[in-house]
Formats: C-alpha cells, sequence, structure tokens
C-alpha cells in the first residue's frame, strides 16, 4: 500500500551523495533498480536520474516494521529512505560514483508499487525497439536515454546562452501557417471556423525568420519544431526539432564564423572534444568527385578516382559504353583487401545493386604483384596497368570499379566506401570530423514534374559570377548554399537569401513560376520586400542528428523523448487514430474509403 511523503524532503539526488557526506543524515528518493535479501540484511540499489546509491537495511538500524517492508520491495518500486552515509563494507564498487559509500536506512516509505515491468530497466539488455516504444515511459527510465536527453537539454542551454552573447534574440513563429509546397509534403490542418480551408505546419520557420530580417530584428533564432510528412528512415521523424537562425548585412563568412565557434563551444563543454577552427570547407563539386557525396565521411580515405580515360577505348564493353554515352567510370581502392573471399566480394556486388549499379567490377592485387579480376581478359596489360596506377594500388589492395552515368556510379561508390568503411571499422564514432560544403547548384531537375526545382529553397542566392547563367543555362548556376557535415551525416545548412527582385523573379522563372503564380504562394514575403529588405542569410541544425552524433547513437529515436516509429506512428499512445464523426462533421469532412 502507498504510503505518503509528508513529513520528509528529499536532501540530495543519488549520486549527489558523496564521501563528504559520511555520518550526516540524508533523505533521497527513487527507483529501486534491484534487490539482495540475505536474511539479516537487504541491500537495494536505488536508482534516479543521477544514477545508482546502494542502500542496506538491517531491523536494528531502520526496526521491524520497515525491516519487513524492505523484504518487500520489487524492481521498479517507488521509495524514499531516510539513512546515515557510510563507508561500503564490502569493497568499493569503482563502475558507479558512489560505489565507496552506502545509505544505512533508518527510515523507509513504499510511495508507489510496481507491476513487473514487460523488460529490465537497465543499460547493459537488448530489447527490441517495438517493445521500447509501446512502454516508452519505462524505457526512458533507463540510464543511457535519460543521459541522451539529459545530454540534449544542456546543450539547448548552451546554443541558447552562446547566441545570445552573440546578439541574436529567440522569436517564436506560428505553428499554424499557410501551405507553400514546394519540396517534402506539408501536413495539413483543417480548419473549423474556415470551412474548407487548411492550415500547414511548418517544415521550416524560413519565410517568416526572413520576415523579421525585414522587420529590421537583425539576428534571430529559435529552437523550433518543424514537420514533414515524408518517408522515415534512421535519421529521421515526421516532427523534428532545428535549431534555425537568420542574420541580416552578412554574407556566407559571416554565418559559418558564428557558427564554427557555436560547434566548438558546445563539443567542448559537453563532450571535452576540441573542434580544431576553421573547419574545412569542400565544394559541392570536389565533395562529389573525391567522396561520390555531398555529405562526404572525411574520417577515412578510400576516396574515388576517374578512370574514364584510361578505360575509354578498351575492349570492355562496360566501361567503354559509359564513356561513350556520357558517363563515367571510377574506382576505389579498398586498401588491404586483395585476399578478401569471394563470397564477401559478390555481397558488395549485391549492395551496388542497391544503388543502381548493373554489377562491379574488381580487381585484387595479388602479393606477388598478379592480378585477380572479373574484367582483366578484356583489357590489355597497360590498361590494367592504367587502372592500378590511377588508383595508386599496391600488392595485397583490392580495386573496385562503377560505371554508367556520373549520378548512378557517384550513388554507388560513395555508399559503398562507406559500406566498407563499417565492415574494416575505420568509422570511429569518437572521431569527430567537421567539414562545410559549398556552392551547391542551386537547382536541379526533376522527370516527375519535368522542370527544375530548387535544391535548397526558391529564395537561395545565386553565386554573383554565376547570374549570367540563370536565363540560359540554370543548371550550370551555383548557389550560396552551404551545408555542415559531420562524419557523413548533413547537420544542417542555409544558404545567403535574394533579397533583389528582378533576381528573386528570375529565379521564380527558372522553377516554372508565372508572376502570378509565385504571388500566389508567397505573396506576403514578396509584399514585404517591397517596403526595404537588407541583405540577409541564415541556417538550421537539425538538433535530433546533432545530439544522435554526440552521444555515440545509431538512430535519433534515442535521443528524443517520444519519438514516432517509421510509418510516422506513435506506439505508445497508438497515434494518428480514429476521430469522433461529430469533430468530422464540424469540419465539414467525410472519410471515403479507397480500394486498396
Amino acid at each position: 500500500m502507498a504510503e505518503s511523503m509528508q513529513g520528509l524532503k528529499r536532501s540530495h539526488r543519488c549520486t549527489e551523495v558523496s564521501e563528504a557526506d559520511l555520518g550526516k543524515t540524508v533523505t533521497v528518493m527513487g527507483w529501486i533498480q534491484k534487490r539482495r535479501n540475505l536474511g539479516k540484511l537487504i541491500f537495494v540499489d536505488l536508482r534516479d536520474r543521477s544514477g545508482l546509491l546502494q542502500v542496506v537495511f538491517d531491523e536494528e538500524s531502520v526496526g521491524t516494521q520497515d525491516f519487513e517492508k524492505a523484504g518487500r520491495l520489487r524492481s521498479e518500486f517507488v521509495v524514499a529512505v531516510v539513512g546515515t552515509v557510510g563507508k561500503r563494507d564490502g569493497g568499493v564498487n569503482e563502475s558507479l560514483k558512489t560505489g565507496s559509500i552506502e545509505i544505512k536506512a533508518t527510515q523507509l516509505r513504499i510511495l508507489s508499487e510496481a507491476d513487473t515491468p514487460p523488460f529490465p530497466i537497465d543499460s547493459d539488455r537488448s530489447v527490441k525497439d517495438e517493445l521500447r516504444l509501446k512502454y516508452r515511459y519505462l524505457d526512458l527510465r533507463r540510464p543511457v536515454i535519460q543521459k541522451n536527453l539529459m545530454m540534449r537539454s544542456r546543450v539547448a542551454t548552451l546554443i541558447r546562452a552562446f547566441l545570445a552573447e552573440e546578439g541574436f534574440l529567440e522569436i517564436e513563429t506560428p505553428v499554424l501557417t499557410k501551405s507553400t509546397p514546394e519540396g517534402a509534403r506539408d501536413y495539413l490542418v483543417p480548419s473549423r471556423v474556415h470551412p474548407g480551408s487548411f492550415y500547414a505546419l511548418p517544415q521550416s520557420p524560413q519565410l517568416f525568420k526572413q520576415l523579421l530580417m525585414c522587420s529590421g530584428y537583425d539576428r534571430y533564432f529559435q529552437i523550433a519544431k518543424c514537420f514533414r510528412d515524408e518517408d522515415l528512415r534512421a535519421d529521421r521523424q515526421p516532427e523534428f526539432t532545428q535549431v534555425d537562425m537568420e542574420l541580416s548585412f552578412v554574407d556566407v563568412d559571416d554565418v559559418i564564423d558564428v557558427n564554427e565557434r557555436l560547434l566548438a563551444r558546445v563539443f567542448r563543454e559537453v563532450l571535452g572534444v576540441e573542434v580544431p577552427l576553421p573547419i574545412p570547407r569542400m565544394t559541392y563539386r570536389e565533395a562529389m568527385e573525391r567522396y561520390g557525396s555531398d555529405k562526404p565521411d572525411i574520417r577515412f580515405g578510400m576516396e574515388l578516382r576517374n578512370v574514364s580515360e584510361v578505360v575509354r577505348d578498351c575492349d570492355f564493353v562496360v566501361f567503354r559504353g559509359a564513356v561513350e554515352q556520357g558517363g563515367s567510370v571510377r574506382g576505389i581502392n579498398a586498401s588491404g583487401q586483395g585476399a578478401m573471399p569471394r563470397k564477401k566480394i559478390d555481397a558488395l556486388v549485391e549492395f551496388a545493386k542497391g544503388y543502381g549499379a548493373k554489377g562491379l567490377a574488381y580487381a585484387a592485387i595479388q602479393e606477388d604483384g598478379s592480378v585477380k579480376s572479373s574484367f582483366a581478359k578484356f583489357l590489355k596489360p597497360e590498361e590494367m596497368d592504367g587502372l592500378i596506377t590511377a588508383l595508386d594500388g599496391r600488392p595485397g589492395d583490392l580495386l573496385l570499379f562503377a560505371a554508367g552515368p556520373d549520378k548512378m556510379v557517384f550513388d554507388v561508390l560513395g555508399a559503398l566506401r562507406v559500406e566498407l568503411a563499417g565492415q574494416l571499422g575505420l568509422l570511429k564514432k569518437e572521431d569527430y570530423r567537421f567539414l562545410w560544403v559549398t556552392e551547391f547548384p542551386l537547382l536541379e531537375w526533376s522527370e516527375e514534374q519535368n522542370r527544375y526545382t530548387a535544391m535548397h529553397h526558391p529564395f537561395t542566392m545565386p553565386m554573383e559570377e554565376d547570374l549570367q547563367y540563370l536565363d540560359t543555362d540554370p543548371g550550370r548556376v551555383r548557389a550560396k548554399a552551404y551545408d555542415i557535415v559531420l562524419n557523413g551525416t548533413e547537420l544542417g545548412g542555409g544558404s545567403v537569401r535574394i533579397f533583389q527582385n528582378d533576381i528573386q523573379e528570375k529565379m521564380f522563372a527558372c522553377l516554372g513560376f508565372t508572376k502570378e503564380e509565385a504571388y500566389e504562394r508567397f505573396s506576403f514575403l514578396l509584399d514585404a520586400f517591397r517596403y526595404g529588405v537588407p541583405p540577409h542569410a541564415g541556417l538550421a541544425y537539425g538538433l535530433d542528428r546533432l545530439i544522435m552524433l554526440m552521444a555515440g547513437e545509431d538512430s535519433i529515436r534515442d535521443v528524443i523523448a517520444f519519438p514516432k516509429v517509421k510509418d510516422a506512428s506513435c506506439l505508445m499512445t497508438e497515434a494518428p487514430g480514429a476521430v469522433d464523426e461529430k469533430q468530422l462533421e464540424e469540419l465539414g469532412i467525410s472519410i471515403v474509403e479507397q480500394d486498396k
């Protein structure tokens, strides 16, 4: 039966008790992690968000009634304990912060009893994600999850403090706004007051933060909830949190400078890691050519090499045909992997097919210098020598090649180098390698829509030297856009914004919008620009991804308190769910069943 805590006040969290408190009376409260009944002595590990503390009960100290209560304690009971701090009799537990002390109980109150949980509440057990997320309120008690969420809180506090020091104002922007479909799908919210009309949940505060620059607020930031109705994966959620900022009277270098110092501060104070500044920069084109990715992992080498010229006239039709059709042949060197079993190579071929390749050509250089290859018979000796030289091949190396359209080759080899690095143990989570990727293409061609779409968004400034191509060759135009990448994950991105009407009109024309269509979608922003707009630029981080990498986790679900699963549902609350017919009637909505 539950007891009241009346008359008791917690004096310490569990790990706030230390040897400095020896001999003192303390009051601690928390959950029972484990109980060991030795007959005359009962030992309990008490847990709260700070960690574990050992409590010992003996009948003489605690009294017969409370000793009997201690014998009934089970995992996850919530208790209050009053006792005296003493040194442990059984030796020091080096793995615990409180491993040299214990509380000798003089009073026990059971504040709440608990059913047996569906999985153990500790950080060492492997539990299926579905079970963890169904009982998320229990999963959140696990020390590893609590550590992640406390890290998240600390990072958010540091970000707020740093940006305030730098003259930023924290300003909230609306969550119910207008749908401006250009990119991912919006989550729509029907309006009861305006039947047939809908709000959209923001994919980003983009338009509002630009309006704040028009309004003279100079430096804005917000830790903002954003929403995208898109397919999910390990590092995506339908609702996510971003650190959003915008600055007036700045260019690329100004935005990069403040964010480099912000990242350095956060990593130093939270992880004790020094981020060398300035962070390296690499253009989009160089990133694709060297790593096959616009978010390259630079913790290891295995860079791509273009060998198209070496095999342009060879008899291997796969290579020659790729070059003749305007594509390329590129390779990577898996150094020291020349003896890789054929079964493993075949698995790499299947992996490559998942990224659009029809196959993967390989050449294993033996220790005696001879070559085992899937295509050697089609090449002259000097052509094979040229490939080996181009990839800096040495005895014992494995050379892997992809051929075809550039985009496919980049996708295949970019993913393959990361896959191999994982297999070879080259991806050290504690090795933090930042990179700025700059000069992205302004536009990308959409086969589905048969038009150019904005690679970032329609308000991204072209590079001044490329403005001349907006009318004649828009695919050639580079943007004043920049992404911050950490260990192969895009943490965030931003750009300098367009603030001149003539450039904005040309941008809309490139995207296939008429003036009327552009005004219909973005009238409030375009109207604001008529009244004096400063040059401005901004950036937004995915806070969830940043914490995931800092915590060494593989999924952002482990750094979000109540995440969704891959189909955007919540296993705990069973959202989304049906609503009453009356609610639908008020909104003027009817549900129409469709044949599957």
